[in-house]
C-alpha cells in the first residue's frame, strides 16, 4: 500500500518524532509498502518533499490508502491530528480522538483509571480543593508534571512546599493543567501493546537510568542513557499482572492498534503509571524493542499497525450516524 507517514509536529517533541518517522518509514518500506514521508513544523506547516501539502475535507491526503502517525506530545497524540484525518477520510494507524485525548490527558487517564478499581499511583490535581493537603500524605519526593506532555518534559521533584511551589510555576509553563503524584517504589517497567479490541501484551521490559537519578528526558533519549531489560527482572506473578493491566487498561480507554503502557513494580505489587499511545518508535525505542525479544521483527510490526488501521477503519465504516 502507499502510505503517508507524519511526522515532526508542534510540540517540544518534535526532534524525537522526526526520528521515530524517519524509522516508521524505513520499516514499512523494508515491509513492501511504498511511503509518503510528511513533515508537520513547529509552526503546523505540512510538507511533503519541500512542497506544501493541501488539505481537503473528505479528499485524502496525498492519494495515499493509510496514514500512519508518528508523532507525539500535544498537536499530534492528542487526538488533533486524528482528528483531523478523520475529516479526510484516511484510515490511521494507532488510536482514535477520543482514546487519544484521554491518555495524552493524565488527569482525565487517572480518574477513569480510579472508577474502574486499577491500581495506580496515588496522584492530585494541582489547583483541586484541599490539593496540598492531599498531596502531604502522599511521602516525598512529590512529582510534579505538566498533565498533558510526554518524554518528562516539565517534570520535577518536590521534597518540601518550597519545592512544590516552585515545581508547580515550572509545569504551569508547558500546561495550565499539573497533576502531583505520590514516589512509588519499585522498578520501572514497561508493556508494549499491538492490536484492536484483542491486543496483545509483549513481554515486561525493565528500565535501569544510566545517566541520572530518574528517567528523565536525557535518560530517554541520550546516548548510554538507559538500558532496557528483557524480560523484566521481576516476579512471574508480577510478569501477569502487568501484562494483564496493560492489556486492560488499553481496552479500557478504548485504544487501538498500539500503545506502550508503564508501571511501577515493587515485588507483586503492581502500579499502573501511565499509558502512551504513540511511544517512541524508533527501530531502538521500547515499544519496538519489546515486541522484538518476542520474536516480532521491526518491519513486520510496522506491517501489522496498518493491518490493524484498515481493520478499524472498515469496522467504523459499518456503523450509521
Amino acid at each position: 500500500m502507499k502510505i503517508a507517514v507524519l511526522g515532526g509536529g508542534v510540540s517540544s517533541e518534535h526532534e524525537v518524532s522526526v526520528r521515530s518517522a524517519a524509522s516508521v518509514a524505513a520499516g514499512l518500506r523494508d515491509a513492501g509498502h511504498e511511503t509518503v514521508e510528511v513533515t508537520i513544523s513547529r509552526d503546523g506547516r505540512w510538507t511533503a518533499g519541500g512542497e506544501d501539502v493541501s488539505l481537503t475535507p473528505a479528499a485524502g491526503l496525498l492519494g495515499c490508502d493509510v496514514a500512519f502517525p508518528v508523532l507525539h506530545g500535544p498537536g499530534g497524540e492528542d487526538g488533533s491530528v486524528q482528528g483531523v484525518l478523520e475529516v479526510l477520510g484516511v484510515p490511521y494507524a494507532g488510536s482514535d480522538v477520543e482514546s487519544s485525548a484521554i491518555c495524552m490527558d493524565k488527569l482525565v487517564f487517572k480518574r477513569l483509571l480510579a472508577q474502574h478499581g486499577i491500581p495506580q499511583v496515588e496522584f492530585v490535581g494541582a489547583g483541586d480543593d484541599g490539593w496540598r493537603e492531599t498531596a502531604r500524605r502522599f511521602g516525598r519526593p512529590l512529582w510534579v508534571k505538566p498533565a498533558r506532555l510526554g518524554s518528562s518534559v516539565g517534570i520535577a521533584p518536590a521534597e518540601d512546599d518550597e519545592e512544590l511551589d516552585r515545581a508547580v510555576e515550572e509545569a504551569r509553563r508547558h500546561d495550565p493543567k499539573v497533576i502531583v503524584e505520590a514516589p512509588a517504589p519499585g522498578k520501572e517497567v514497561e508493556c508494549s501493546l499491538l492490536g484492536n479490541d484483542d491486543p496483545v501484551a509483549s513481554p515486561p521490559g525493565e528500565i535501569v537510568t544510566k545517566s541520572g537519578d530518574w528517567y528523565d528526558y536525557e535518560s530517554k533519549y541520550g546516548e548510554g542513557g538507559m538500558e532496557l531489560v528483557v524480560p523484566a527482572r521481576i516476579s512471574e506473578a508480577a510478569t501477569d499482572g502487568v501484562r494483564e493491566l496493560a492489556r486492560r487498561v488499553f481496552v479500557l480507554c478504548g485504544c487501538s492498534g498500539l500503545a506502550r503502557c508503564d508501571f511501577f513494580v515493587d515485588g507483586d505489587d503492581v502500579l499502573v503509571n501511565e499509558l502512551n499511545t504513540i511511544p517512541g518508535f524508533t527501530e531502538t525505542s521500547v515499544y519496538g524493542k519489546l515486541f522484538e525479544a518476542d520474536g516480532v521483527a521491526y518491519p513486520e510490526l510496522c506491517d501489522r499497525l496498518i493491518k490493524l488501521a484498515v481493520e478499524r477503519y472498515e469496522s467504523t465504516k459499518r456503523y450509521e450516524f
